[in-house]
């Protein structure tokens, strides 16, 4: 697998270049390609040096990954507590319990009853059609 495709997938791509840049232009436009994105490449990998030094040695260890928000959670959340995650996480646990000392009760064992019995919305004059107000619709 190439980039999340399927070699049906591939086959069509190459398929469809051989018949776009023709077979004696293809070579040189891949090789252009892969000159653009090694180019590019390097251009990316300098711009993050440079944040990387411009930031001082404390955040030599620095990733730009780490500042995707998925990866930011998971690694706050799973591991390398540094925030202190877990611990507010443990003082909501304590005031939940200070705050409430009865168990929570499941969803199906409510307190209070609940009536899931149709109201009729006229109040009670079945045959009766609402009042109509041209000014409301």
């Amino acid at each position: 697998m190439f980039l999340g495709m399927s070699t049906p997938d591939l086959l069509v791509v190459g398929i469809l270049a051989v018949l776009l840049f023709g077979p004696d232009k293809l070579p040189e436009f891949l090789k252009n390609a892969t000159a653009l994105l090694r180019k590019v490449r390097n251009f990316s990998e300098q711009a993050k040096e440079e944040v990387r030094t411009g930031l001082g040695p404390e955040f030599k260890d620095f990733e730009f990954e780490d500042l995707h928000p998925r990866t930011f959670v998971r690694k706050q959340l799973l591991g390398n507590d540094d925030l202190g995650i877990g611990e507010l996480r443990d003082g909501i646990g304590e005031l939940r319990a200070a705050l409430d000392p009865e168990p929570v009760a499941a969803p199906h064992e409510s307190r209070v009853p609940v009536d899931l019995r149709k109201r009729s919305v006229d109040g009670g004059r079945s045959g009766e059609r609402p009042p109509f107000d041209a000014d409301a619709t």
